[in-house]
C-alpha cells in the first residue's frame, strides 16, 4: 500500500469515525438523562438532510441548514411528548420497542413525503471534483467541512455540560433522578431537552454530510448501528470515550476495504458489537458498574 493510499484510508476513516461519533453521543444524551437507548437516532440524521435538502431550493444553504436543525429539534421534542413522557416507569424493553416504532414511523413518513430517490445537498466549497492534496492524498473539501464542524460540535457539548447551569442540570439527572427532582430540578423538562439537543446534533451531521454520503429515506438505520456500536465500544454513557471509539470504529471500516469487498463493511460494526457485548459488555473505556441499563 503506498503513502498516498494510506493516508486517503485514514481521511476517510476520520470523516465516517466522526459522524459515527456524532450518532453515538446522541445515544449517549439521551441515556444519560432518560436511561433510554433511542434506535430513533439515526432518523434525526436523516430528517436534517433531507429537510435542509427540500429548504435549500427557497432559500440560501446557511438558512436552509439553521431551520433543519430547528425542525428536527421540535421533531426530537414531540416524539419525547408524545410517545415517552406520559409512560408511567416502563421496562427497558418497551422502550427499546417504542423507539424502534418510532425510527419505523418516521421512515415511512419520510418515504411518503421525499420518496426513494437518494438527494445530496450542494458541496459548500467547490463541487464533486474539487480536491485538496494533503501528503499526497486527494481530499474533498466538505470532508474538512465534515471534520470541523462535527469536531466543534463535541468541544461545544462537552463546554455546554461543564459549564452551563442546563448542563449540569441535566448531568444531576443522570446521576440521580430522584435527587435532582427534590433539588428542584424539572426532570421532564430536562428529557425533553435531552431529545432536543439529540435531535440537533444529529440533523446538523446529517446536512453536513449529505453532499458526499448523500441522503435517503432509509438512511437512519444504518446510522443507528453504527452509533450504538460506537457508544457500546466507549462505554454506554460516556461521550467522550465515544469520539475515540468512533474514529477506531470509522478507521477499521476504511482499511477493512483493502482486505475484503466492500459489502462486508457494515458486517463489521455487527462483529464488534457482538464481541464487545460478549467480552466486554461495559465497552473499552467503560467502568463495570455502567454496564447495566438504567431504570426511567
Amino acid at each position: 500500500m503506498s503513502f498516498e493510499l494510506f493516508i486517503q484510508y485514514v481521511f476517510a476513516g476520520l470523516t465516517y469515525g466522526i459522524i459515527y461519533a456524532i450518532v453515538a453521543i446522541g445515544f449517549n444524551i439521551i441515556y444519560n438523562t432518560t436511561g433510554i437507548i433511542n434506535f430513533a437516532q439515526g432518523e434525526f440524521v436523516m430528517l436534517g438532510g433531507m429537510i435542509a435538502i427540500s429548504l435549500q431550493k427557497m432559500m440560501p444553504l446557511p438558512l436552509a441548514i439553521a431551520l433543519a436543525v430547528a425542525i428536527t429539534m421540535v421533531v426530537g421534542a414531540l416524539i419525547e411528548i408524545v410517545f415517552i413522557r406520559w409512560l408511567d416507569r416502563p421496562s427497558v424493553l418497551r422502550l427499546i420497542i417504542i423507539t424502534i416504532g418510532i425510527s419505523i414511523l418516521s421512515r415511512e413518513v419520510a418515504l411518503h413525503i421525499w420518496g426513494e430517490s437518494v438527494r445530496a445537498l450542494p458541496y459548500f466549497v467547490g463541487n464533486e471534483i474539487s480536491a485538496i492534496s494533503i501528503l499526497g492524498a486527494r481530499v474533498s473539501p466538505q470532508v474538512l467541512w465534515v471534520m470541523g464542524v462535527c469536531t466543534v460540535m463535541v468541544i461545544l457539548l462537552s463546554l455546554f455540560f461543564r459549564y452551563t447551569l442546563t448542563g449540569q442540570k441535566m448531568q444531576a439527572c443522570s446521576a440521580n433522578r430522584k435527587a435532582a427532582i427534590l433539588c428542584g430540578i424539572n426532570a421532564r423538562n430536562m428529557v425533553t431537552l435531552s431529545f432536543m439537543l439529540s435531535a440537533g446534533i444529529g440533523a446538523l451531521a446529517g446536512c453536513v454530510m449529505s453532499p458526499i454520503t448523500y441522503t435517503s429515506y432509509d438512511g437512519g438505520p444504518d446510522l443507528a448501528i453504527k452509533g450504538f456500536t460506537v457508544a457500546i465500544m466507549g462505554g454506554l454513557g460516556n461521550s467522550m470515550a465515544a469520539v475515540t471509539a468512533g474514529l477506531m470504529l470509522g478507521l477499521i471500516e476504511a482499511f477493512s476495504i483493502s482486505l475484503m469487498p466492500m459489502a462486508y463493511k457494515d458486517a463489521i460494526a455487527i462483529a464488534i458489537l457482538l464481541l464487545i457485548l460478549f467480552i466486554r459488555p461495559h465497552g473499552l473505556f467503560g467502568r463495570k458498574d455502567a454496564a447495566g441499563l438504567k431504570e426511567f
